[in-house]
């Protein structure tokens, strides 16, 4: 009901930057809070940074600084700026987003939680 497609990922050498963008599409009444998380080989995945309606966010503390999350309410779309990449933040980037379906889903409190397809960040030089 809900799909999310991610771009943005790539090479990088460290130091360098990348941004992601994350859009969402198809049956959304309201997003309450969307997310990036990233999963390096071997690794669980691990959160990096949310977001949530009125724009409060929460980062990792590894990220902190040098990461900036940010969406657009009207388009459902997330972007996380990314600075001075270290080569151990290799890894696939997940979006996630919590939706409401319909104004029904809202009055119950209900929320569905949606994953996209990731996106390769590669920190190398």
């Amino acid at each position: 009901q809900v799909q999310l497609v991610e771009s943005g990922g790539g090479l990088v050498q460290p130091g360098g930057s990348l941004r992601l963008s994350c859009a969402a599409s198809g049956t959304i009444f309201g997003i309450t809070a969307m997310g990036w998380f990233r999963q390096a080989p071997g690794k669980q995945r691990e959160l990096v940074a949310t977001i949530i309606s009125d724009g409060s966010t929460n980062y990792a503390d590894s990220v902190k600084g040098r990461f900036t999350i940010s969406r657009d309410n009207a388009n459902y779309t997330v972007y996380l700026q990314m600075n001075s990449l270290k080569h151990e933040e290799t890894a696939v980037y997940y979006c996630n987003a919590e939706v409401l379906h319909s104004y029904a889903d809202d009055l119950n409190n209900a929320r569905y939680e949606y994953w996209g397809q990731g996106t390769q960040v590669t920190v190398s030089s």
